[in-house]
């Protein structure tokens, strides 16, 4: 058997792997454009940001290492340009020319290209993307060279890597993003917070702006931005997105969506004996439904694996699992990570959901170095079925992010993180690690024993209800919701008869710092008689929901008698 493999790196190398582990006798040959068949993408800002020195190390694996290993045929500077399904050979350009290589089986791993707005000036020679090695060694020479000032466009998981890179390395950067948050994946209050860790770095940052033109200049590029303001540049990064690499391969009869190629639970596509792996390929979300590329490369290495099954023993290969998008990423001192579903694609996709918000430590609060995780937690209206979840914190958010991924595969409901038997010890977490208490804040939602208000509300709620801010003096001066009624929660069961002549019939909206104050808050005015919810995160997601306007929006009480 001759098994073809059309571009390497994560999911094309993991197929011609795994075929030949099951294989000692097929003919694999892996074609690859560009002159590296196996490099670690994800390591890319990385070297440019000087914390990996040698571009060697971003190389897996070579043409040779790979022949010596595992017997593969690794044709770097192979360029396939047709395929003819019906013969079953591709047609492949190379610096000798072009030749026709046959196949039995093939697999299409072209991976996605940088996507290119129509904007003037775009092709200027300071514009570069951050897509392969080249692309890194380019960047990271220009910022040796001297490069004062750069640009980053787009401020997606790769432009804010980027932005950190360059600004770790001096470089006076400017990161600019068309939707109103950095890294549009997460929730909205991370973006927040992520955007504030960045400017700590000294990036500047614009969003809800997109670069209109770009105007070079002898010296320097010259951005406008849709605001009218203008940013120069020495350095132009390109970071918008990607689309699927696939204009060939869907010529040749590959059903494709937008651009991504049709696939089938094991892989194969439209055409017979061709199967497609990888960020050209779309898959659909196991949560919403929304049908879309995924460009990561776990799922990337794990389809390719289950692809060379299906090619070589069918009758025993398991089905590609929908990815969830599991991801994360380090700005500056912060980790974000994110699964599943975010708040707007859970709206957008009609789906009842509630979210709860919490702040726990990542380990016991006595041990040194204890430190928020500040976490999300999306579940089903109903039966509780986690949803999708992201975190943001200092140290320990990929651990829970990656027990809350599994928890989504094995379907789980929010009341079953309760029950989990994660290791503890003071250094790494708590007796109630930060997964446990999402369940169990979760389950009381779910049965009523908890009510949450949300601070995206706050406006409606200040509008219908009394705002009961039962923190204490010391934090209630640092700035409050103007017009609450401020009661330290351990005074509160005395003071029942305030809140009830402040109230005069309203609702009672409680908050605190976290969310813990107030849900003890929350217990003893229900259990008064009171129409009562608590601010899910309290005043800290509060904060990251108002961003910028915090500090328009929230007062400093006038004398210690209005605290």
């Amino acid at each position: 058997m001759r098994i073809v493999i059309v571009g390497g790196v994560a999911g094309g190398m993991s197929c011609a792997a795994r075929a030949r582990r099951l294989d000692e006798t097929a003919e694999i040959l892996v074609l690859e454009r560009g002159a590296h068949v196996s490099f670690a993408n994800c390591g890319l800002p990385y070297f440019v940001g000087g914390e990996i020195e040698d571009a060697a190390s971003l190389l897996v694996q070579t043409p040779e290492l790979l022949r010596a290993s595992l017997n593969l045929d690794v044709r770097t500077g192979h360029d396939v340009v047709g395929v003819d399904a019906g013969a079953q050979f591709v047609v492949v350009r190379t610096a000798a020319g072009e030749e026709r290589i046959g196949y039995d089986a093939l697999v299409l791993a072209p991976g996605a290209r940088a996507a290119r707005p129509d904007i003037p000036g775009l092709d200027s020679p300071r514009v570069r993307t951050l897509r392969s090695v080249e692309d890194a060694v380019h960047l990271r020479a220009h910022v040796e060279a001297g490069v004062r000032r750069a640009v980053v466009l787009g401020a997606g998981f790769i432009g804010v890597e980027a932005a950190e890179a360059l600004a770790l390395q001096g470089v006076e950067t400017t990161l600019v993003e068309f939707a109103d948050h950095v890294l549009p994946p997460v929730d909205a209050e991370y973006g927040w917070m992520i955007a504030d860790e960045l400017r700590r770095l000294g990036v500047d940052v614009r969003t809800g702006v997109s670069a209109e033109a770009v105007v070079a200049g002898d010296d320097a590029d010259v951005i406008t931005l849709s605001d009218g303001a203008e940013v120069i540049a020495d350095l132009i990064v390109l970071s918008v997105g990607v689309r699927p690499d696939t204009a060939v391969f869907e010529a040749a009869g590959v059903a494709c969506e937008r651009g991504a190629m049709i696939v089938d639970e094991h892989g194969r596509t439209s055409l017979p004996k061709v199967w497609a792996v990888g960020d050209a390929v779309l898959s659909q979300d196991p949560v919403t439904g929304i049908r879309r590329p995924v460009l990561l490369a776990g799922p990337a290495n794990r389809a390719g694996r289950l692809v060379a099954d299906a090619i070589i023993r069918p009758d025993r290969a398991r089905p590609i699992p929908q990815p969830l998008g599991t991801a994360v990423v380090r700005v500056g001192e912060l980790t974000v990570a994110v699964t599943g579903a975010n708040r707007e694609a859970l709206s957008r996709s009609g789906i009842d959901f509630r979210t709860i918000s919490l702040h726990p430590n990542q380990h016991a609060g006595y041990f040194p170095g204890a430190a928020p995780i500040h976490l999300n937690v999306h579940f089903r209206e109903g039966d509780g079925r986690i949803l999708g979840a992201q975190a943001c914190g200092r140290d320990g958010v990929d651990k829970r992010i990656d027990i809350l991924a599994t928890a989504i595969r094995a379907g789980m409901a929010v009341a079953d993180l309760i029950d989990l038997d994660l290791a503890y010890a003071p250094p790494y977490g708590q007796a109630k690690d930060p997964v446990n208490l999402a369940g169990m804040l979760g389950a009381n939602v779910l049965d009523g024993t908890l009510r949450l208000w949300a601070a995206q509300d706050l406006a409606r709620v200040r509008e219908t209800s009394l705002i009961l801010d039962v923190r204490s003096d010391a934090e209630v001066a640092e700035g409050m919701i103007p017009d609450a009624l401020h009661i330290p929660h351990t005074q509160l069961r005395g003071r029942v008869g305030e809140v009830r002549l402040a109230a005069a019939g309203r609702p009672v909206r409680v908050m605190c710092a976290s969310g813990v104050r107030s849900a003890i808050a929350h217990r003893i005015l229900d259990q008064s008689g009171f129409d009562s919810a608590s601010l899910s995160g309290g005043m800290t997601t509060l904060r990251a929901v108002l961003a910028d306007r915090a500090d328009q929006v929230l007062i400093a009480p006038a004398s210690p008698h209005d605290v």
